[in-house]
């Protein structure tokens, strides 16, 4: 029953709600005959009170009571099926969702602004599911038979009815006091609980720092402080539910009385008989637990209506076309167009710009001082960050031309701060492709230059390094990120200070990949602090507030050979380089 297909071209909410109308109105009849089969057991006590017991028939009894236990038997069967069709109806949630919550902090937080903790959809489809799979559902589906109910109360006698019709009006009236007290604490709740659960799980990636200089003890108190407010936030909208459904219970139960009272009266008065009196009250009991469960719910059903809001607001972001024609491979070059570039979410632009082209076999170096925009223009070549004005061409087609999927079987690329995940080398190299063969996965290995580094440990492509590569050393995860990015001979290879953390040996190999990608007719930009990473380029740019200063072969840029650079890049040398090359 995966049934939502929303359409793209109504609202998403609308388009939800009708991929999943048949079962809707699946359950709405159910409903109907689970509320008309609740009769039972009030018509049950009619008939013994006004039929058995003055008529003494123990053959009549014995017939009502196969009709009542056959009846609850199918009550029984009918709630059944119905709270598995809403569990089901959960599971179609999270079918539908699971794809695209899984996009909002794969891809979506480098392409737009991201205020909640990134995991929250994912505890917004469990909220939501969790939901319907609960009893509050049955409850909004009953609450429209509150009317049927109250109508058999009248039915009976008209004070009967207007005792059930006063105290249905309370209940409904403290349900509307429960949405309204409660909305605003589950909303702080559950900002609070993101403040909460970041903090928690930046103290978990940076366990390492926080341990060695010791300020463990001042994390713990500031987490201390926002638990205290999440808890205190969490008590208040408790209490508010606890306290309305307990007085909806008291209600219900004096309204039970009250009828009984009422009844007794009218039997006195010869107005009803005890077979009335009765079945009103067991009917009254079953018109108001709704209500009354609906109200002890009211909190799961707060803390899931806010997580279908941001579900649904969600979706409709992610709604992006993929092309319709799958383009060819690139393998002329790449081009760069007055590139300007902000961060997700902002209005400052932090590349401003810049144009440069690179054709098949070329490979650039970008430099320049800390802040100038190098790393911002990795994200924009590799199609992270989508361009605000101008744009990265492969092969004269912009970026956006190309499927994500498609597009990533063609770029290489090593950020600064590199990304494994928990499973084998094999896996990772490959980027966890199921259908990558050995040849590929041991020929970016060999290109990389850590084939003899992986076949020497114990379990060889089949090693599994741990939750972000824990079990190598910082060399050999930058190595690793390099044989991924290499990973099928893709066309555009862009790598962010790949030799922060290698060796003499590391660095002759970076260099060796780099003229391998150059051989096969690939382009290579390297982004680079230290001079070493630039053996392998023949031109490189210098980068300054932004803006591309210098741009042209490797020796005239830089003024003289690699070799002789300093062992570091500064800001003021680039100053200088900048201002010579502006002036030829």
């Amino acid at each position: 029953m995966s049934q939502f297909k929303a359409r793209t071209s109504a609202p998403f909410l609308i388009s939800a709600l009708s991929s999943v109308r048949g079962t809707l109105i699946g359950i709405g009849m159910t409903s109907c005959f689970v509320n008309i089969l609740a009769l039972t057991g009030s018509f049950f006590m009619l008939q013994v009170y006004d039929r058995v017991i003055p008529g003494r028939s123990l053959p009549t009894l014995v017939g009502l009571g196969i009709i009542t236990l056959t009846l609850f038997a199918f009550l029984g069967l009918l709630e059944l099926l119905r709270s598995l069709v809403l569990a089901r109806l959960g599971q179609s949630v999270d079918e539908r969702f699971g794809p695209i919550v899984f996009r909002s902090f794969a891809t979506a937080p480098s392409r737009r602004s991201v205020e909640e903790n990134g995991l929250q959809p994912m505890r917004d489809i469990d909220t939501v599911r969790g939901f319907l799979s609960g009893p509050g559902p049955t409850a909004l589906f009953d609450l429209p038979w509150m009317p049927f109910y109250l109508g058999l109360c009248f039915l009976f006698h008209v004070w009967i009815g207007v005792v059930a019709l006063a105290g249905a009006l309370v209940l409904v009236g403290l349900t509307i006091i429960a949405e309204i007290r409660t909305r605003a604490p589950t909303r702080v709740a559950a900002g609070i609980a993101l403040e909460r659960t970041a903090l928690a799980e930046a103290t978990r990636r940076n366990a390492e720092t926080v341990a060695s200089m010791g300020f463990s003890r001042r994390l713990e108190e500031r987490w201390s402080a926002i638990n205290l407010r999440y808890r205190q936030t969490q008590f208040r909208t408790t209490s508010i539910t606890v306290s309305l459904s307990t007085l909806s219970r008291v209600v219900r139960l004096v309204l039970q009385s009250g009828v009984l009272a009422v009844g007794a009266v009218l039997v006195i008065r010869q107005e009803a008989t005890g077979g009335i009196m009765i079945a009103s009250s067991i009917l009254i009991s079953r018109a108001l637990a709704p209500v009354e469960l609906a109200i002890g719910q009211w909190r799961g059903f707060a803390a899931a209506r806010h997580s279908w809001t941001r579900l649904v607001r969600l979706s409709e972001a992610d709604r992006v076309s993929d092309p319709d024609v799958r383009l060819p491979a690139p393998t002329k070059g790449l081009k760069v167009e007055n590139l300007h570039l902000s961060a997700p979410g902002a209005t400052v632009p932090l590349l401003r710009g810049v144009s440069f082209e690179a054709k098949a076999g070329e490979a650039i170096g970008i430099v320049g001082p800390s802040a100038s925009g190098k790393s911002s223009l990795a994200r924009g070549l590799v199609g992270i960050w989508a361009a605000r004005v101008g744009a990265v061409r492969l092969d004269d087609a912009s970026l956006s031309q190309w499927e994500p999927e498609a597009l990533g079987a063609h770029i290489g690329y090593l950020p600064q701060e590199i990304g494994l995940f928990e499973g084998t080398i094999a896996e990772n190299i490959a980027r966890f492709d199921p259908s990558a063969s050995s040849d590929a996965v041991i020929s970016a290995a060999k290109a990389a230059g850590i084939y003899e580094m992986i076949v020497r440990m114990p379990a060889g492509f089949d090693t599994v390094i741990g939750d972000e590569g824990a079990t190598l050393s910082a060399g050999q995860r930058q190595r690793l990120a390099l044989a991924r990015a290499l990973y099928g001979d893709p066309f555009l290879v862009v790598l962010d200070e790949p030799n922060a953390n290698l060796d003499a040996e590391g660095d002759a190999a970076l260099t060796r990949a780099i003229a391998g990608v150059r051989e096969r007719g690939g382009v290579a930009i390297v982004i680079a602090h230290r001079p070493s990473a630039l053996a392998g380029v023949d031109k490189v740019m210098v980068l300054a507030d932004g803006q591309m200063r210098g741009f042209g072969p490797k020796e005239e840029v830089l003024g003289q050979p690699v070799a002789a650079v300093s062992a570091t890049f500064s800001p003021v040398r680039f100053g200088r380089v900048s201002e010579g090359r502006a002036a030829r």
